[in-house]
């Protein structure tokens, strides 16, 4: 089914988690953390247990979407509140504002791994992502979360095209990072805000279009959208 190079990257990806031997998955339902969780699951079995964090920043869409995914892959599933809105550090909306988001999470699946007897916590960054701006990334050094997809040296194109041939419904997902990424760096984050920038891209989403973002400025709404869509937008 695979390319040999393809092959030896699985390979190797399973030979990472069985080291493991137990492992907590961020999962967040897009394309990496579901590719994750299912080689996770094939490999480790009720050793695996994905936690989903919810919270105001997770649209509801996303966070039905992961309950419906964790189901068809087979993996355990779990959820977790979580409150970084209400943290001042994350609220202000630094440029770092993914460090006390991912801090927050990763605190708590520790605890979560504790309870559940998982020696380790893993998490769906890629290859790509080490050429990114990710503030998240650090706080998941300073945790030790693993990031087995980097170790393993998959990009996102290797990612999409595994998750097509292995019948994932996720292989061609759009992109979704959380809804406060839709306010710009040093607007306070607020519940209103994201509940604004969450209606207006649900209600673009219902109309049929896939790959959007609303930008929340004060009383301005931008969209963004695909060049060849404009026509239909308007």
């Amino acid at each position: 089914m695979f390319d040999k190079t393809t092959q030896e990257k699985l390979d190797n990806l399973r030979d990472i988690l069985i080291e493991l031997d137990g492992v907590v998955v961020a999962f967040s339902g897009g394309v990496d953390s579901t590719f994750l969780s299912y080689i996770a699951q094939r490999t480790l079995g009720k050793r695996a247990l994905a936690v989903t964090g919810r919270s105001v920043t997770l649209a509801k869409s996303e966070f039905k979407e992961a309950i419906k995914l964790a189901r068809q892959i087979g993996i355990r599933h779990r959820i977790l509140k979580t409150t970084e809105i209400l943290v001042e550090s994350f609220e202000k909306n630094p440029p770092n504002r993914c460090y006390y988001c991912k801090n927050e999470l990763f605190t708590h699946l520790r605890a979560i791994a504790a309870d559940e007897n998982l020696p380790h916590i893993i998490e769906g960054s890629n290859a790509d992502d080490l050429c990114d701006f990710r503030p998240g990334m650090r706080a998941a050094q300073e945790l030790e979360i693993r990031s087995p997809l980097v170790e393993a040296g998959f990009t996102k194109i290797e990612i999409r095209e595994i998750s097509k041939k292995l019948g994932l419904s996720t292989w061609d997902k759009p992109a979704m990072p959380c809804l406060s990424s839709r306010i710009p760096y040093g607007d306070k984050i607020t519940v209103e805000k994201i509940t604004q920038v969450e209606k207006a891209e649900s209600s673009l989403h219902a109309l049929g279009f896939r790959h959007l973002r609303v930008r929340h400025h004060g009383p301005i709404a931008r969209i963004e959208i695909p060049r060849e869509e404009f026509p239909r937008l308007f």
